[in-house]
């Protein structure tokens, strides 16, 4: 193991219930899934802080606390099977109170029950492959680029060139693969036949009142109203504290100022850039 996630390790065990911090047991734990889903920092953050409240036996269930447009699609699999852990070993709820929209959404499908609030954005159940094509930018530049691959589909997605035939064939392969897995889980999630859950696979999104027409969602109400579901069903008082990973003084201060800026912005170009495949 190295140091790094040593150290992310240490923090999580300072912070978590049940893991030498004093929060106090028999709580029903919160677990903040805001903004975009990725492949590192902060999702990697919630998967290690989902694992340590799956293990710790302070905590009697959790609340997922959603406001996130989703990400990478990769990613967004990976928080959706943490979570699936979580729920396999003690009662999750889902409150989705700004936006559970995409990836989000999917993570949600993880949970026993779904909250909304009435003006929630929910939904989103669709994929979408996206990437620059500068050919033409490259040619007013006098600018070219020399490519030379081994295997027939090497170098699918250069943005210095057009997209071949096969290669979109492919990326849309990929795509339907990635989409029907999501349907999928949404059918499961919300025990939805799997033709109605296609129907409503449309990428579009609803308010959280037309969600639970829909089926989206099981209840209408807040972050409390999780709490006290979530409590219910673990046979506990609706008490509730929110868990994340301790980080250093400076840090906090820069979170709550220019970082914060910084970090959704890194957020975005990070996604845009690795993350081809996006829920």
């Amino acid at each position: 193991m190295t140091h790094d996630s040593t150290s992310v390790l240490d923090r999580i065990r300072r912070a978590l219930p049940g893991l030498g911090s004093p929060f106090p047991p028999g709580r029903v734990a919160i677990l903040r899934l805001y903004g975009p889903i990725g492949g590192a920092g902060r999702t990697a953050e919630w998967i290690e802080l989902a694992k340590g409240l799956r293990e710790s036996k302070r905590v009697p269930a959790v609340v997922l606390d959603i406001d996130s447009p989703g990400g990478g699609a990769a990613a967004s699999e990976d928080l959706f099977l943490a979570i699936e852990r979580l729920t396999a070993a003690k009662p999750v709820v889902a409150a989705i109170r700004g936006t559970g929209a995409s990836g989000a959404y999917l993570a949600a499908m993880a949970a026993q029950h779904i909250v909304s609030t009435p003006t929630a954005i929910v939904g989103s159940i669709g994929v979408i492959a996206a990437g620059p094509r500068v050919p033409r930018l490259l040619d007013r530049l006098g600018v070219t680029v020399s490519e030379h691959t081994a295997g027939r589909l090497k170098g699918i997605g250069a943005p210095w060139r057009e997209e071949r035939p096969e290669e979109s064939a492919k990326e849309q392969e990929i795509v339907d693969a990635i989409y029907d897995a999501f349907v999928e889980r949404v059918a499961t999630g919300r025990s939805l036949d799997p033709g109605r859950a296609r129907e409503l696979a449309t990428g579009e999104v609803w308010l959280g009142t037309q969600a639970l027409e829909l089926g989206l969602v099981d209840d209408i109400g807040d972050l409390e109203r999780a709490v006290e579901i979530a409590a219910e069903r673990a046979g506990v008082p609706a008490k509730s504290g929110v868990v994340r990973i301790r980080r250093p003084f400076i840090g906090r201060l820069l979170d709550r100022f220019a970082g914060r800026v910084a970090s959704s912005l890194a957020d975005e170009i990070e996604i845009r850039i690795s993350d081809r495949y996006r829920l």
